[in-house]
């Protein structure tokens, strides 16, 4: 009885014709016509009469309004009134899908909840009387003609019960369609057989045991238990089940210390004798210094479905810090599905796990959302399960958001979100159903929220009842989620008491048994690392691996070059570039020394050529921020991009130069991901200025610097940070390299300022090819990029290696040395220029190229030549607070090797790394550069300076 597509003109004929069909042979028209019309109390000898002009001011069901009666004799049966009503239903049927989520039971707390306005009989001038009144309800999937009673049941049972499902914002309308069929279909409702009842009932105990045993094996003792949120672990087994089906072979995981050990014990199957000797802790030298708490570690195992079919499955460490990892879980995911050449995301599932006070709260969530859908950084769709104990801590929701739902912020995404109720296995069991298969389906994100309660405090040590004494007596009194479901099962039929007994036996007996194992003398942990993809690659000292040379023939640099200016003919290159294009001719050519932009153009080139993976992502990126490095054009005609990097040669490694959005945490959470699963790529994350990656604090601190000695985990990560003092102001001079030189410690990290074309590329080329992985810091030029003596010969690139020290290179006789200046970056041009225009004789200036590790052995080699006592000064363009100084004073003391004594110059502390002037920025860098060459003591400097500024 579809009429939709209909004109109004045209329905009201239709509907007259179907009459006339029916008043011959009530058989000849379809049965839901037949009921309508005998509703209408139609006889034989009536006539359906419609007259007069369709007014379209008022809805109808016919798309506007006319004079339409039934003529019976004197009698006139008006059924413009029916139409009316039809609309007015077909409205409630469509308010039920977008507000039916409101009256949906999903607390298993709270009380039923209040009728919205808009789903009320009456809102639709609609009442008691209508209820067995037959509709058309050919929008409701799969049903034609039903008593508005009818209607309300299955719209209620669909949108009302245990699940509540937003997803009316959604634009696209296959999205929309498609989620309104399956979930309309079967009201919400997933039939399972006995066996996958049981196998729900089954994960609930193996969630329950599991808490109670550490409760009693471990009393005190921080687990921050999931007693209350057990259905989370058959929502993962069924998740993993489900995705398994569709083809998925890895799944990730992220989530944070609630629940982690249930879930690492349950679903990653770490052995538990493994876990309940980490809480025995009875190897305190093993982990003197490192390691991490029990409830932050991973773990990774191949997990086989209940149909045979393999999935490998990774849980990724986590700090504290919530949501966090999640970026860091899209990268590993994004790298998996690169390796494989998965450009279908099919392979690999992304699954985060949130706390709701977290997931609206931690910007970085909006971050990752906003992510999910960009070319370089989308994973196919994530699942996201919010676990919704409803507080966070000890803050109530109230206090915690102003939206709604904690879940609001993905609305942002034209994304399904379903609530759930915990309590309801099986209403979970269908939500999830439907996620894995709308992600098949259509490649985005879907939202679970599942609402539960935390049956104690934020950790087993906190008294919740300090500020949710009502909340925790309702808790207390409640039943566990596996009796509840237990007795639902008894009533069906499902499972007898003695088969459910038999299961938490069995399961008790089994951890029994690991807790036996783990407290036996020689225990063997059973750890793994350093194999599959990290097999050949090493972390530890930076001495145990040497240099490597790392130059290229210069046939092989010729041939880099020219293909990075060789463009396709039907390209149409700006303008402005063809003298970039030109430049880089002449270089290949050997006419043209080398910048730093086709250094680094090399470095990738010939690193691809290798067949090196290299992926370089940032804010700007392609073009640079500095419009230096253009490894992306762009057809001046169509605008049609091209990736040079990525034509290099039909064999050559993947390529990709990605733009980011504007956000720091995530991108580089992301790009330290992928560092992860691919070790030997060159990834590398740019920030716009260096100035900026203080927006990625957390990952830098959390994860980036400390994740080999927390959790063992190594990382070839390359952040590329312009740093340099140029009167841009206090935001747009300074990486913080203070920062990074106080996170260092036992070789972590690397944390270099390169000064010379020839330098980068060496050190890109050695961070592939020597085998030790640790993420490299790089603070970039800016105004070095192009100054005309910050070039590099090709003959620099064919032979030798990264130089972490650069001596003295002026002709100076070391005996009449006077003054030795250490400096690193770009301030060694303004020293030596300055040193060259003063024809000063007496100072040498040597380049510190590696900050971290220190290379404290060549120094000693290069002082060597220097007599003892001759004053060393380190010399910087930050405030003494804040640069290299700090660090070289805690190590150094004010005595370098014992020979020489150590002094600063640099800016005055101060709380702002910069001035926002530049004329007082040009005052200041004059009086560094001439106290450090010893022009004139600070007072004397200040004069000269003001008069070179003038």
């Amino acid at each position: 009885m579809n009429t939709d597509s209909l004109p109004t003109s045209h329905c009201l004929a239709f509907v007259e014709a179907m009459y006339e069909q029916y008043a011959r042979d009530p058989s000849a028209v379809e049965p839901e016509w037949q009921r309508y019309f005998r509703q209408l109390g139609l006889a034989e000898g009536d006539r359906l009469l419609v007259s007069g002009r369709p007014d379209f001011s008022a809805p109808s069901l016919f798309g506007g309004r006319a004079g339409a009666a039934v003529e019976r004799g004197a009698q006139v049966l008006d059924i413009e009134q029916i139409a009316v009503r039809q609309d007015r239903v077909d409205q409630l049927i469509r308010a039920y899908r977008v507000r039916g989520h409101t009256m949906a039971h999903l607390d298993p707390l709270g009380p039923p909840r209040a009728l919205h306005p808009e789903l009320e009989l009456a809102f639709y001038d609609l009442g008691v009387a209508d209820l067995d009144t037959l509709f058309s309800s050919r929008t409701i999937s799969g049903t034609r003609v039903l008593t508005l009673r009818q209607i309300l049941e299955r719209l209620r049972n669909t949108y009302c019960g245990s699940i509540g499902v937003q997803f009316m914002h959604i634009d696209d309308m296959a999205k929309k369609f498609w989620l309104q069929n399956r979930m309309e279909d079967t009201e919400n409702r997933r039939s399972l057989t006995r066996q996958e009842q049981l196998r729900i009932f089954t994960k609930l105990v193996d969630a329950e045991v599991f808490e109670q045993f550490i409760a009693r094996k471990y009393p005190g003792s921080k687990r921050f238990s999931l007693e209350g949120a057990e259905s989370l672990i058959p929502l993962l087994d069924l998740a993993l089940e489900e995705a398994g089906e569709t083809g998925v072979e890895e799944a990730v995981i992220g989530m944070a210390h609630r629940g982690r050990l249930n879930v690492l014990g349950n679903i990653i199957l770490k052995d538990a004798s493994v876990i309940f000797r980490e809480f025995e802790d009875l190897d305190p030298e093993r982990l003197v210094g490192r390691g991490d708490v029990k409830y932050h570690l991973g773990h990774s195992s191949d997990v086989v479905t209940s149909t045979g079919k393999t999935l490998h499955l990774s849980l990724c460490f986590n700090p504290s810090h919530l949501e966090f990892v999640s970026p860091v879980v899209l990268g590993r995911v994004r790298a998996k599905q690169d390796r494989r050449q998965d450009t279908d995301h099919r392979k690999v599932l992304s699954l985060l796990i949130h706390g709701d006070a977290a997931f609206i709260a931690e910007g970085v969530v909006q971050e990752i959302l906003n992510l999910s859908d960009l070319p370089g950084y989308t994973a196919g769709g994530t699942i996201h399960i919010i676990v919704n104990n409803q507080i966070g801590f000890t803050t109530p929701p109230e206090s915690a958001r102003s939206s709604q739902y904690c879940t609001d912020i993905a609305k942002m995404l034209q994304i399904p979100i379903f609530h759930v109720n915990g309590e309801d296995p099986e209403a979970v069991a269908q939500v999830i159903k439907l996620a894995i298969d709308f992600r098949e389906t259509f490649r985005t994100d879907v939202v679970i929220d599942m609402y539960c309660y935390r049956r104690h405090g934020h950790n087993e040590g906190d008294e919740p009842s300090f500020t949710q004494p009502t909340l925790y007596t309702a808790i207390r009194n409640r039943k566990t989620v596996v009796n509840g479901y237990l007795d639902n099962l008894l009533k069906l039929g499902g499972v007898t008491r003695e088969e459910a007994d038999e299961i938490s036996v069995r399961r008790r007996a089994r951890l029994e048994e690991a807790l036996s194992e783990a407290r036996e003398r020689g225990f063997e942990y059973g750890y793994s690392s350093g194999k599959g993809l990290w097999e050949g690659f090493r972390g530890g000292p930076d001495r145990s691996v040497p240099d490597i040379a790392t130059g290229v023939p210069r046939e092989r640099l010729t041939r880099v070059l020219e293909r990075l200016a060789d463009v396709p003919e039907s390209f149409n290159l700006h303008p402005k570039l063809r003298r970039f294009v030109a430049s880089r001719q002449e270089m290949a050519r050997g006419e043209r020394p080398l910048d730093w932009s086709a250094a680094e153009a090399a470095a990738l080139g010939t690193l691809l050529l290798d067949g090196v993976p290299v992926r370089l992502s940032g804010q700007d990126s392609g073009r640079g921020t500095f419009s230096h490095r253009h490894a992306v054009f762009f057809d001046f005609v169509t605008g049609r991009p091209f990736v040079p990097l990525a034509h290099l040669d039909a064999a050559q490694g993947r390529a990709g130069i990605w733009d980011s959005p504007l956000s720091e945490a995530g991108v580089l959470g992301f790009e330290y991901g992928y560092s992860l699963d691919w070790p030997d790529a060159l990834v590398l994350w740019e920030a716009q200025f260096g100035d900026f990656a203080n927006a990625a604090q957390v990952i830098i601190d959390q994860f980036i610097s400390s994740s080999e000695d927390k959790w063992g985990r190594l990382s070839g990560i390359v952040l590329l940070l312009p740093h340099g003092f140029e009167g841009q102001g206090p935001e747009h001079s300074s990486a913080r390299l203070e920062r990074f030189l106080m996170l260092s410690g036992e070789d972590n990290i690397q944390v270099t300022n390169p000064t010379t074309p020839a330098q980068l590329f060496h050190l890109l080329r050695r961070q592939v090819h020597r085998k030790i992985r640790k993420p490299l810091i790089v603070l970039t030029p800016k105004s070095l990029l192009r100054h005309p003596e910050v070039v590099s010969e090709i003959e620099a690139f064919t032979t030798g290696t990264f130089r972490r020290l650069i001596p003295d290179q002026s002709d100076l006789d070391p005996g009449r040395i006077e003054r030795i200046v250490l400096c690193s970056g770009k301030l060694y041009y303004e020293l030596d220029e300055r040193r060259k225009q003063a024809r000063v004789g007496n100072a040498a200036v040597i380049r510190i190229e590696q900050l971290y590790p220190f290379p404290l052995g060549l120094l000693q080699d290069v002082l060597l030549a220097y007599p003892a006592e001759t004053p060393v000064v380190w010399a910087q363009e930050e405030p003494v607070n804040m640069g290299a100084w700090p660090f070289l004073r805690l190590n150094f003391g004010d005595r370098l090797l014992g020979r020489f004594p150590l002094t600063v110059v640099g800016r005055a502390r101060s709380a702002s790394p910069a001035t926002g002037s530049a004329r007082s920025h040009a005052l200041e860098q004059a009086r560094v550069i001439e106290q450090a060459l010893g022009l004139a003591d600070a007072k004397g400097a200040a004069t000269a300076a003001t008069a070179i500024v003038r």
